[in-house]
């Protein structure tokens, strides 16, 4: 893949984006969201760890390193094709915290019911959560519960936090990558997204299309038994795996090249993005991964991968450069090049 792309004498054209109140697009993972907790949560809570923007904030208690982390769920509907938003949330921050390398122990859970929703729904989605973090390997320790007065709360929001160990010496983040490291995902892309769209809109893409939601946490430990030597990981939720990648090139002042033709992208997902416009990297994912590594253990990652139930669909797409930091670029099917830039909102909002 050619380097000889400048970047240096570009501008946006677009005006600054100037929003006196919240609009949809500060919860969508994009630009939008990225500017509300850099303009307005980083100068309030002043703090350097938060800084990191990580899924995870790594700290230090009584000599022990801890990765801790914390996210709140508003998915609609609260049940999908694959799964509900009970197991959503145990996954998704055990996911969050495991992309630190850390080993996911305790979990809290919140719950903002609305008043008039099914008890019987509120149980499913209750034991969906522990057979969730029983199969993760966690225990949700404590919680709290509130309730909204009816038609203010879409049934249940839930807010997941919690925290696990990580190794000595471990040192997995968004500003680690450097140049030549391989970029790597564990599986198809897109899933997720496509499945809520199904049932919001009622559409068929020709085969069923389920929620790819898990835990990560152990094909993380395979891929850290066979080699720490990993500088990022991250799950590409919110935004897709186009977000995370602007994310991993702003942290690390980098340029990321990917490859179009090596993205794992199910034909279910493709038809579904030609048939509304929509592009597959910028659809959410639930239980992805992206890992960027020296070049020399791509490929026993990737076997490692392949050999994992959650990753048997994993591909090498690309690599990280020194030229155009801070950009991502891809290669289309037909040899060309194109800026793959960071989304204003989302696509597809109350994803998660």
């Amino acid at each position: 893949m050619s380097n000889d792309l400048d970047f240096s004498g570009w501008s946006c054209p677009l005006p600054l984006r100037d929003h006196p109140n919240i609009v949809m697009g500060h919860g969508g993972g994009g630009k939008l969201s990225a500017e509300l907790v850099e303009h307005l949560f980083l100068p309030a809570f002043a703090s350097d760890i938060g800084a990191q923007l990580g899924d995870s904030a790594v700290v230090e208690v009584a000599g022990a390193r801890l990765a801790y982390s914390t996210d709140s769920f508003v998915v609609r509907p609260l049940f999908f094709p694959g799964g509900n938003i009970g197991e959503l949330a145990v996954n998704g921050t055990v996911n969050d915290i495991a992309m630190s390398g850390a080993r996911p122990l305790f979990l809290s859970a919140g719950f903002i019911i609305e008043e008039g929703m099914p008890l019987d729904q509120l149980a499913a989605i209750a034991q969906s959560m522990g057979a969730a973090a029983r199969a993760a390997g966690v225990a949700l320790v404590t919680g709290d519960t509130k309730v909204v007065d009816r038609g203010h709360g879409d049934g249940v929001y839930i807010n997941t936090s919690g925290f696990g160990t990580v190794p000595a010496g471990l040192r997995i983040g968004p500003a680690q990558a450097r140049p030549g490291d391989a970029v790597l995902v564990s599986g198809d892309l897109g899933v997720h997204g496509v499945a809520i769209l199904s049932v919001r809109e009622g559409l068929e893409f020709g085969a069923p299309v389920e929620s790819d939601t898990a835990a990560l946490n152990g094909l993380v430990a395979a891929l850290l038994a066979e080699t720490p030597e990993i500088h990022v990981l991250r799950d590409p939720t919110r935004g897709g795996l186009a977000s995370t990648l602007n994310e991993i090139a702003a942290a690390s002042r980098v340029g990321i090249a990917i490859e179009e033709r090596k993205l794992p992208v199910p034909d279910a997902v493709r038809a579904a993005c030609d048939l509304l416009g929509m592009d597959p990297i910028y659809v959410a994912n639930e239980g992805k991964l992206v890992a960027i590594a020296p070049a020399e253990h791509a490929e026993r990652l990737l076997a490692c991968m392949q050999a994992h139930p959650l990753g048997r669909r994993a591909a090498i797409i690309g690599r990280i450069v020194a030229d155009h930091p801070g950009v991502v670029v891809a290669r289309t099917g037909i040899g060309g090049m194109r800026v793959v830039d960071m989304m204003i909102g989302e696509q597809l909002p109350r994803i998660c």
